[in-house]
């Protein structure tokens, strides 16, 4: 702790020992050369003239210009036309490659996304540095992070490996997103959102502009309540975010914190093909079924009332950036993440033994085996950590040296709230498992690009990343002596070259990464399963030009496995998809790109990803009901479970004066529920589309009132984004279980936001 105050107060020194100085948070070069933060010149390499001190907060894990990796930047603009209440997924969903997925069928509340067939939890995932991705199931949950796009200044979403630098290793993508710069001058905006299902979102926020040449502050409270499409799929979401900003000459200190409390009813494991596809005269599909929470009493089907999902969570962040000199900079971040929470559920026949309860004995001495119960699962957890990063930039040179060290510590019990028979319960809210999962995770990075020809550049990228996880204690499903205790010391290098030259720009690469089970891969895993550690070797090259008039590109990859983890179709009783180690995979394809600018007032944009994801030599294992054990089907090569063969995306954009119309659209492909390419356990393919206009006055006595209205699923289209199957053989016969997460028909959501 007294090396960080050391620190802070080095950056604390007298602006004049540097010369030239940051202007409220931009930084001047002695060569006085034009430059946005993000990197080099698009055909000459020159010295930054202003860079964002906000953005050297981020430089470490965003790709610059002459990276050799692809990516997609989305700017704060962007988002904000978008933002009518729907999580990250949605609002990066036209990006190549990019599916979103939501349980509820509107986008607010559970949502996800997949990139080249990848979920989150393979997806590097950082908000200003600080890892997102939870250290124990590697996952994302959106639903905790209501609005906070209303607080992004920018994201960039990267393919393959790309630049990851914290947490988790990337095997599909990196999503980068640098929280809103500090406003110089001040405002005020309020918007209100409504439109189907019950949806209502309240956004306040303002900041005070530069004060005493110094300090600036900034503030949103947003509140997002909706019924959702999918039945009792309700959520109430408030989220808030805080920063107080202190700028110097060439300093910025700068406290962010940001959170959320969610309450949301659980619809977790879809809605099952019987109802959606019902065979017998005169049945009818219900595409809006919800079975959580159901439970049968006096022969009539019911619901528990409180199936709901609780969770609260805040950020802490303190960030220190300083500029030494005109060509060194440096960044500092603290960071803290404590959250709880917990889920309720109604059990319906639960064992006694699986809640370490002894049998009931009824009045008339009868042995009963199973009971209905309602429990909480409860997870307490803290993460924290610091990131360091020293950035060098000259005109022929680009370096970036950093390390980071992070802790998590989570506490998972469960307690039984009621039992149906009440006395078997040995006290009120009876504890039956309690474990704590730890994780060291530390890592140290060099990063260099440097310009040898006018026109061409070379990237070189070596990380360490050493990792000390633990989980002691007992378990539901691993038993009462939960140890496991593991270490891993992973060497992630990455290399290419990038040629920029008059509007063309290609590029080639090479990146390892290596990944470590996440605690499910442990705690539920078969038998003599024994999970390791994954790798991917992933092959890049890009080509594209821009002209003033029109943009093309195209990427080309080749991601090759060793031990990925693959999804095997089945699910945990909350949802969770589980996965297992497969040797030898691979996932390859090309992602094209185009845009143009029909006329001043009419653009269009548009994305292609074609890909091949498959599994080499793969044996199918089935359950069997009949004799126990599994049954083994060898199926060779098989499609990875839920990699589309095709995703597409187009958005044409209408601007005349103050009016403006956009129309989008995505289509992709069919995905399989499982690794054996039946059609009978996959998502049909779907394209659908959704138009949005607005209009924007400027009154006189404010900035401006903008109004939109945006209809989602313009064509009303029938589809699924997302879903699971479980098969097994019985009598003889192979059997499923199975959930599809349909998606809410057309739409419309309204908005009107008042800006001062």
């Amino acid at each position: 702790m007294k090396s960080v105050f050391l620190f802070v107060a080095v950056l604390l020194l007298p602006a004049a020992a540097y010369g030239d100085g940051w202007a409220a948070g931009s930084v001047k070069t002695a060569e006085g050369a034009s430059l946005d933060g993000d990197g080099w010149a698009a055909d000459s390499v020159k010295i930054a003239k202003d860079v964002s001190l906000d953005e050297v907060v981020v430089t470490a894990t965003k790709a610059a210009k002459g990276t050799p990796v692809a990516y997609s930047d989305l700017s704060k603009d962007e988002l904000a036309r978008r933002n009518d209440g729907q999580g990250i997924p949605y609002l990066i969903s036209q990006t190549p490659s990019v599916i979103m997925t939501s349980d509820a069928g509107t986008g607010i509340g559970y949502s996800g996304f997949r990139i080249r067939g990848t979920d989150a939890g393979r997806i590097n995932i950082t908000v200003n540095g600080v890892p997102v991705n939870d250290s124990e199931s590697h996952g994302v949950f959106w639903v905790n992070m209501p609005d906070f796009a209303s607080s992004v200044e920018n994201i960039q979403v990267q393919r393959g490996v790309g630049t990851s630098t914290n947490g988790a290793a990337a095997f599909g993508a990196t999503v980068a997103m640098q929280t809103e710069n500090a406003s110089m001058k001040p405002y005020g905006e309020y918007a209100l959102s409504a439109g189907a299902f019950g949806t209502v979102k309240h956004m306040l926020k303002g900041g005070t502009g530069l004060l005493y040449d110094h300090v600036v502050f900034d503030a949103r409270y947003s509140d997002i309540r909706s019924d959702g499409f999918i039945d009792r799929a309700s959520a109430g979401m408030i989220s808030y975010f805080l920063s107080a900003a202190w700028y110097g000459e060439n300093t910025l200190i700068k406290f962010q914190t940001f959170g959320s409390a969610e309450k949301t009813y659980q619809a977790w494991t879809g809605v099952p093909s019987a109802m959606l596809k019902p065979s017998g005269p005169g049945a009818k599909p219900n595409r809006t079924f919800n079975p959580c929470g159901a439970y049968e009493e006096n022969g009539e089907t019911r619901f528990y009332g409180n199936q709901t999902d609780n969770y609260r969570q805040e950020h802490y962040h303190l960030m220190a950036s300083r500029r030494l000199g005109d060509f060194w900079t440096m960044n500092l971040t603290l960071h803290y993440t404590p959250g709880n929470g917990y889920y309720e559920d109604y059990k319906a026949g639960a064992r006694f033994g699986s809640y370490k309860l002894p049998d009931y004995i009824d009045p008339e001495g009868k042995e009963v085996k199973k009971t209905d119960l309602v429990r909480r699962k409860w997870l307490d957890n803290d993460f924290c950590g610091g990131i360091y990063s020293a950035n060098y930039r000259s005109e022929k040179l680009q370096l970036t040296a950093g390390t980071a060290i992070n802790r998590y510590a989570g506490n998972h019990f469960g307690r039984v709230m009621w039992a149906r028979y009440a006395s078997a319960l040995p006290a009120p809210d009876y504890e039956y498992y309690r474990n704590k999962g730890e994780k060291l995770d530390g890592s140290a990075y060099l990063k260099a690009n440097w310009l040898f020809h006018p026109a061409l550049n070379g990237y070189a990228d070596l990380q360490y990343r050493g990792i000390d996880y633990e989980i002691n204690g007992s378990d539901d499903k691993a038993g009462d002596n939960l140890h496991i205790s593991k270490k891993w010391h992973f060497l992630n290098p990455k290399a290419g070259l990038n040629y920029r030259r008059r509007g063309h720009d290609a590029f080639v690469s090479f990146a390892v990464a290596n990944r470590e089970p996440n605690r499910d891969n442990f705690t539920e895993a078969g038998e003599n399963e024994h999970p390791t550690h994954e790798t991917l070797y992933d092959w890049e090259a890009g080509y594209s030009f821009r002209h003033k008039g029109f943009h093309a590109g195209a990427n080309l990859y080749y991601m090759d496995y060793d031990n990925q983890l693959i999804l095997s179709g089945k699910i945990s009783e909350i949802g969770e998809t589980l996965t297992s180690n497969i040797k030898d995979s691979y996932r390859m394809g090309v992602e094209v790109s185009g845009g143009a600018v029909v006329a001043r007032w009419l653009t269009w944009n548009g994305n292609v990803s074609f890909s091949r994801n498959r599994i080499r030599n793969f044996t199918e294992f089935i359950d069997d009901w009949d004799n126990g054990g599994q049954i083994s089907n060898r199926i060779g090569t098989a499609d990875i479970a839920y990699s589309p063969g095709v995703v597409a995306n187009s958005a044409v954009d209408f601007h005349y004066k103050d009016f403006s119309a956009s129309f989008n659209s995505q289509y992709a492909g069919r995905q399989y529920m499982d690794n054996t390419s039946a059609r009978d356990r996959s998502i049909d393919p779907y394209f659908v589309s959704s138009l949005r206009m607005g209009y924007v006055f400027k009154p006189a006595f404010m900035k401006e009132i903008a109004l939109d209205v945006t209809l989602n699923n313009l064509f009303n289209e029938t589809y699924e984004t997302n879903g699971w199957a479980y098969s097994y053989m019985e009598g003889g016969v192979r059997k499923k279980d199975d959930g599809y997460f349909t998606q809410a028909g057309i739409h419309a959501m309204a908005r009107i936001a008042l800006r001062f």
